[in-house]
């Protein structure tokens, strides 16, 4: 493989990766959005009740 070609490769590999951290920073923005306020809801009794009881077990 000529450097021209090794040039080529590493600049797609490098356009591919800032493609990828922009995908990944939208759906992170977009899953937070969608999902911050179910998390912060707090856990069912009776389902810690099934938690523990399968500990137990």
């Amino acid at each position: 493989m000529s450097a021209r070609d090794e040039k080529s490769v590493t600049a797609k590999k490098k356009s591919r990766k800032k493609g990828d951290d922009a995908f990944e920073l939208w759906l992170r923005r977009g899953l937070h959005q969608l999902f911050d306020d179910v998390t912060k809801e707090p856990v069912p009794e009776e389902l810690l009740r099934i938690i523990e009881a399968d500990k137990d077990s």
